[in-house]
């Protein structure tokens, strides 16, 4: 046991897991969780980092601005995958060390889209609304098999959505920075540029990073790309879809469906867009399994042990 070590962890899921709490326990004595339930930014964020010198952060921002003001902290191990809440450019020039393992959390990610693609194309969400307000009619939705998916982003969870696809026999487009001609020719997936991949797939969902050459990328021009029948999935980061030219398509027809989990701003505050029959909102529960939340504890106890300076992009 690290017995003089100090840790702090800001995550709220984190804290309030019974087994995550235990797991840490045995390896540091001195742990301050969130206890409280306390959103975490800014001066709130570095006085609750504060005379600690490892901390377990989630959705929290680790800027310069925090980072400054707490030379104590050495290590930040990242619970969750997404990397746009931490500035590497300040970690590194602080000589902060990161603890972070990608992929953890894929396949609740990967299932909550099958399930999102389904629900939407079967008019899932309004058909329940619906029945709540006394009408009973039946939806004519159409099948998940056989249809053109486009994966944005073939990384972890990419892949991993790629094999849940095989028993639909699903055309599926990927465009991606990188290239995995082995993993393409496996699976007999077809590498294609943003807009054809948006011209040509009844499904289109997202799995970058946020960042500066992804912020935005949905914007009104290649939305309009999209079919009129298609359905378009967020479970990523929000800030890669133009939320506002998105609520213009749904409300014209312009776009059958989309099932957003991420948003710009959580909780989203556009009603209008939250209230339209052809569109699903879940607040940032892509993570949430119970599965997900141990393997995304874990690999962030390592982390606090197995971590390093970040090199810069």
């Amino acid at each position: 046991m690290n017995a003089m070590v100090k840790v702090a962890v800001c995550s709220r899921s984190f804290s309030n897991n019974p087994v995550l709490r235990t797991e840490l326990l045995v390896r540091y004595q001195h742990v301050t969780f969130n206890d409280a339930g306390l959103q975490l930014r800014g001066d709130s964020l570095v006085e609750f980092l504060r005379g600690h010198d490892k901390a377990i952060t989630a959705l929290e921002t680790i800027d310069e601005y925090v980072l400054n003001r707490l030379p104590e902290l050495q290590v930040i191990s990242k619970y969750g995958v997404g990397m746009d809440m931490i500035d590497m450019a300040a970690m590194r020039a602080h000589g902060k060390r990161l603890g972070w393992t990608g992929g953890v959390n894929r396949r609740s990610v990967s299932e909550l889209v099958i399930s999102f693609a389904i629900a939407m194309l079967r008019h899932v969400p309004a058909a329940h609304r619906e029945v709540l307000s006394g009408t009973w009619r039946q939806h004519v939705g159409g099948y998940l098999s056989g249809r053109t998916v486009g994966i944005i982003g073939c990384g972890h969870i990419g892949k991993d959505l790629v094999k849940l696809l095989q028993p639909f026999a699903c055309t599926i487009l990927v465009n991606d920075i990188r290239d995995y001609p082995d993993f393409y020719r496996a699976n007999d997936i077809r590498a294609v540029g943003l807009e054809e991949l948006l011209t040509q797939s009844d499904v289109v969902t997202l799995h970058v990073p946020l960042d500066e050459s992804t912020q935005g990328m949905l914007d009104a021009q290649r939305l309009a790309l999209l079919k009129p029948t298609a359905v378009l999935v967020n479970a990523a980061r929000g800030g890669l879809v133009d939320e506002a030219a998105l609520k213009q398509m749904l409300q014209d027809g312009r776009l059958a469906a989309a099932a957003f989990d991420v948003f710009a701003i959580e909780p989203p505050q556009d009603q209008a867009l939250l209230s339209l029959p052809n569109f699903l909102a879940t607040p940032h529960i892509g993570g949430s399994a119970h599965e997900a939340v141990l393997a995304m504890g874990r690999a962030a106890i390592a982390g606090l042990d197995e971590n390093n300076i970040p090199d810069l992009p």
